[in-house]
């Protein structure tokens, strides 16, 4: 067993506003530098329900698979696999819930599922935090202030 990774990260907007630009903003928000192709103009989707697919489009139209949404609950939480860059039967499953902390929000994040990858496993986990810690200034910066984005 390869421990997950569990991220928290505090934010100044309230818990539904954070779910919101999380996954109906996140074309907005998340660096090309993190996706599959590094193509300027790309664009990120996310479908919104269990079955829905995490992708990037190119500006060619190309589709590539990132994962699937596992669980949706909105605004408290919702689930992908992962496998950005990968056969999708070596996905990692990603959790992520919004925690309402009075008028701030905390998001938990737990990715785990490394032992799929074998001996590869610890080495895709330590990818994977940089990744996040990659990804999350991202999101912060444009969640906070909740009124300007609103």
């Amino acid at each position: 067993m390869i421990d997950p990774l569990r991220i928290s990260i505090d934010v100044a907007c309230s818990a539904g506003h954070a779910f919101h630009i999380w996954t109906d903003r996140i074309d907005s928000w998340w660096p090309r530098d993190h996706t599959a192709t590094n193509i300027d103009g790309s664009s990120i989707v996310l479908e919104k329900e269990v079955g829905g697919r995490l992708f990037e489009r190119t500006p060619d139209g190309a589709e590539h698979l990132w994962g699937t949404v596992t669980s949706w609950q909105p605004p408290q939480r919702f689930g992908y696999t992962w496998h950005i860059r990968r056969d999708a039967a070596d996905a990692t499953d990603v959790d992520i819930r919004f925690v309402p902390v009075g008028d701030r929000a905390r998001i938990d994040i737990v990715h785990t599922g490394w032992e799929r990858l074998g001996a590869d496993g610890p080495h895709w986990r330590d990818l994977n935090r940089g990744g996040w810690d990659g990804v999350l200034p991202h999101f912060i910066a444009f969640a906070e202030p909740e009124a300007d984005r609103e």
